[in-house]
């Protein structure tokens, strides 16, 4: 298995302290902990995009610049890149500059955003949120894969012989497709042969095995090699103690304090707003949060395996408004304790060829 650390950049007062940090030093710590990720051996590093919310994370490619410039072998991902609210020619042109900047290691992840905010931000139609993703993606693999584009659709101005500039490094970026809640981001994937990434972050194991499932059987209807249906898994979050005992008592002030901070009352009963493991008991049992003994965590991600058939595991250690320090260790105590056995356990050939 491949692991990989993501941030959404978020920016909420700390859940127990009220502390706020400026924005200046939430993006120091997001750069410093991916240069730091580079070194311990994981092999991404993701950061996200929203619009609306308590989050910093508006322009991702500003930041994956600046990680770019800073690591030299780390791969570096969306996660996502809402193209279903942006202008197909302005993410081919942006990202393949960070293609180049970065010598081949930049790949998306797309899908529609978990904000509800955003569509009414860019003047769009919520209700057509599908209908923009699925077209607005569709451009954009023709801008990458081909030149001289001639192009007419619903939701842009038409193109006569295009060809977006600069041009990837060295052949279209891969694309995954972020899935949550709905079948169209892994029928999308499947159509096109792309890889899925599914969040895992707030609901049961169940909700995102059904996602997976749909993505795997309509991939192989498409008629596409099965072996090539990667599929990626996020988690809630990571917490490491050195035993279930210390983690709950280290952690579920902070933990709970949280889900309270982050609670949406106005999504109340909308699967992937909030989560339903509300105490670190049930977090620890049942949810897709990483938190407890380094054992804990390798029986929980290697049962998410057995399930999911993953290739990639993605990590946050910064949504619970953990320090730089304790950003660091806990990364530190992943690769250093959990990484290794899952890999051995779980061997994947996702960018083995690359």
């Amino acid at each position: 298995m491949k692991f990989q650390v993501l941030s959404l950049i978020s920016h909420s007062p700390h859940p127990l302290t009220g502390e706020l940090p400026s924005p200046t030093e939430r993006f120091e710590d997001v750069i410093e902990v991916g240069v730091t990720a580079e070194r311990l051996g994981y092999d991404a590093y993701a950061v996200g995009e929203r619009h609306a919310g308590a989050f910093l994370s508006s322009s991702p490619t500003v930041v994956l610049g600046a990680l770019a410039a800073r690591t030299s072998r780390i791969r570096l991902l969306t996660g996502v890149t809402v193209v279903a609210i942006l202008d197909p020619v302005r993410v081919a042109e942006d990202y393949a500059t960070l293609d180049q900047i970065s010598r081949g290691r930049i790949e998306l992840v797309v899908g529609k955003g978990a904000e509800a905010g955003h569509f009414d931000l860019f003047g769009l139609d919520e209700s057509r949120q599908w209908d923009l993703q699925r077209e607005k993606y569709e451009l954009l693999r023709r801008l990458w894969d081909e030149e001289n584009v001639d192009w007419e659709g619903e939701f842009r101005p038409s193109l006569k012989n295009v060809t977006t500039v600069p041009r990837p490094y060295a052949g279209a970026p891969r694309v995954w497709h972020g899935s949550a809640t709905s079948l169209n981001s892994p029928e999308l994937a499947a159509k096109h042969g792309d890889p899925l990434f599914t969040a895992n972050a707030i609901q049961p194991r169940s909700a995102y095995a059904s996602l997976i499932g749909h993505y795997r059987e309509r991939f192989e209807a498409y008629g596409h090699d099965p072996a090539r249906a990667h599929v990626a898994a996020g988690s809630g979050g990571l917490l490491i103690a050195d035993s279930a005992e210390q983690a709950v008592s280290r952690y579920k002030e902070l933990y709970e304090a949280k889900v309270a901070q982050t609670f949406r009352p106005d999504l109340a009963g909308k699967a992937g707003y909030n989560t339903p493991f509300r105490t670190i008991e049930d977090a620890i049992a049942d949810g897709p949060q990483l938190i407890g003994s380094p054992q804990q965590i390798i029986d929980k991600i290697l049962g998410y395996h057995e399930v999911y058939g993953h290739d990639l595991q993605s990590i946050s250690v910064d949504g619970f408004g953990l320090s730089r320090g304790e950003q660091t260790e806990t990364l530190q105590r992943f690769a250093e304790e959990i990484a290794p056995v899952v890999r051995r356990a779980a061997p994947s050939t996702l960018w083995d060829t690359l």
